[in-house]
C-alpha cells in the first residue's frame, strides 16, 4: 500500500461532500458514507447534503447524530445538512463546499463507493500549488452484472461514468467529471463555486455540464492553474437498470446537448466545445469502426455500438441545436453564488435563509445575494 501522507508535512485536510435526495437510496447512501470512513488517507469530515426532502434529512440526522457530528464515540464526523439553494445538484454542492472545513473538497456521488486509496490520490496532487482540481476513474457497475452488448465504452459518460477517450494515467484536462472530484478551496471561492441552472434538479431532463462550465471559468480566473485526472483514484457506481436501455441513453444525450449549448453560451464555443471536438471527431468515429469490425466478424454487440454511437451523436447534436436556439432568444439562465457559509450571529436573528431565491444557491444574506452570471438553454 501506498504510504499515507502526513497533513503535518503539508498534505492537505479533504472534506467529502456527498449530495443525497431520495430515500430510495438509502443503503447506497450508508456504503458510501462507510467507504469514505474507510480511506486509507482519513477524510477530515463527511457533509451529507439533503436536497429539499425533510424526511430523508431526519432519517440521517438520526443515523449519524443529532447534532450531525457522528454518532459513535471517536467516528470520523459526519455532518447532515439541508441543501440551502434552489433544488438541484450544484445548490447542494455549493451548500456543502460553503460549510466545509478542509482545504480541499471531494464530491462522490451518492450511488457510488469509493476505493481504499481514492483520497490518498486525490492528496498527492496537491502537492503541486498551481493545481486547482483533481478528478478520479468512476467504473460502472452494472444492475445487470455486465454491459449490455449495444452499450459503447465511448459513450459511459451517459450513466456519469468515465469513458473511453479519456487519457490514462494522471494527467491534465480542461475539466474534471463531478461524481468523482476534488478541487482546491481558494479555486473554489475564486470564482463563486457551481452555477445554478446547469446541472440536475431531480425535476427535469438528466443534464449535465455545470463541472465543465466550473472548470472553464477558473482557469480563466486563475490562468496558471492545473486541473488533473488520475485514474488510480477511482469509484465504482451503480447503474440501475433503467440506466441500462436505450431509451436512457437517448435522452440523456439528447439533454448533454441542451448543457453544452448552455455551457458554450457562457463561455464561448472554442472552450466550451474544444474537448467535444476531438471526441467527435477521433474517439467516435473510431468506435464505429470497432463496432462494425465487431460485427463482420460475428461478435455479439458489435452492430448495436456502432448503431448507439450514431444514434447518440444524433440526440447530442439535436439537443444542441435547440438549446442554441433558445439561447439567441434569452430562453434561461443561470447564476452563480457567494460561497459563504452563514455567521452564528446570522442563524440565530434570521438574516440567513436555508430556501434562497433562484440564484443563490448557497443561501442568501440579506440584502445583497448573488452574483449573476447569464447564460442560456436547456
Amino acid at each position: 500500500m501506498s504510504p499515507v501522507p502526513d497533513v503535518r508535512t503539508g498534505a492537505p485536510e479533504v472534506s467529502v461532500v456527498i449530495c443525497v435526495y431520495t430515500e430510495d437510496r438509502w443503503g447506497d447512501i450508508l456504503a458510501a458514507v462507510a467507504s469514505v470512513r474507510d480511506q486509507s488517507y482519513p477524510a477530515l469530515e463527511t457533509l451529507l447534503v439533503v436536497d429539499h426532502n425533510p424526511a430523508l434529512l431526519r432519517r440521517l440526522a438520526k443515523t449519524y447524530g443529532d447534532d450531525g457530528a457522528g454518532a459513535e464515540e471517536g467516528a470520523q464526523r459526519v455532518r447532515v445538512l439541508a441543501n440551502a439553494g434552489p433544488r438541484g445538484l450544484s445548490a447542494g454542492r455549493n451548500t456543502g463546499v460553503a460549510a466545509a472545513a478542509g482545504e480541499v473538497i471531494a464530491f462522490l456521488d451518492d450511488d457510488a463507493v469509493a476505493e481504499r486509496d481514492w483520497l490518498l490520490h486525490f492528496a498527492e496532487g496537491y502537492a503541486d500549488p498551481r493545481v486547482m482540481a483533481v478528478g478520479g476513474r468512476t467504473q460502472p457497475v452494472w444492475a445487470s452484472r455486465r454491459r449490455p452488448a449495444w452499450f459503447p465504452e465511448e459513450f459511459d459518460w451517459v450513466v456519469g461514468c468515465s469513458y473511453r477517450g479519456l487519457p490514462p494515467g494522471r494527467v491534465a484536462v480542461r475539466n474534471v467529471l463531478g461524481g468523482n472530484a476534488s478541487f482546491r478551496r481558494s479555486g473554489l471561492e475564486a470564482v463563486g463555486g457551481f452555477a445554478s441552472g446547469i446541472g440536475r434538479d431531480g425535476q427535469r431532463l438528466p443534464l449535465g455540464g455545470e463541472e465543465t462550465e466550473l472548470c472553464i471559468r477558473l482557469t480563466r480566473a486563475l490562468p496558471d492553474a492545473v486541473l488533473l485526472i488520475d485514474d488510480r483514484s477511482v469509484i465504482h457506481h451503480r447503474v440501475p437498470p433503467a440506466r441500462e436501455r436505450f431509451r436512457y441513453f437517448r435522452t440523456r444525450a439528447y439533454a448533454e446537448g441542451l448543457s453544452k449549448a448552455l455551457v458554450a453560451r457562457s463561455v464561448g464555443t472554442r472552450e466550451g466545445l474544444a474537448s467535444e471536438r476531438r471526441y467527435t471527431t477521433r474517439v467516435l468515429p473510431a468506435g464505429v469502426a470497432r463496432g462494425l469490425r465487431d460485427a463482420l466478424l460475428g461478435r455479439p454487440g458489435g452492430a448495436g455500438r456502432a448503431g448507439a454511437i450514431v444514434a447518440g451523436v444524433a440526440a447530442a447534436a439535436g439537443g444542441y441545436a435547440l438549446g442554441t436556439l433558445r439561447a439567441r432568444g434569452g430562453a434561461s439562465s443561470f447564476a452563480v453564488a457567494k460561497l459563504e457559509a452563514p455567521t452564528d450571529d446570522e442563524v440565530a436573528d434570521g438574516r440567513w435563509a436555508p430556501d434562497g431565491p433562484s440564484g443563490a444557491p448557497v443561501g442568501r444574506r440579506a440584502p445583497d445575494g448573488a452574483s449573476a452570471c447569464e447564460g442560456a438553454g436547456g
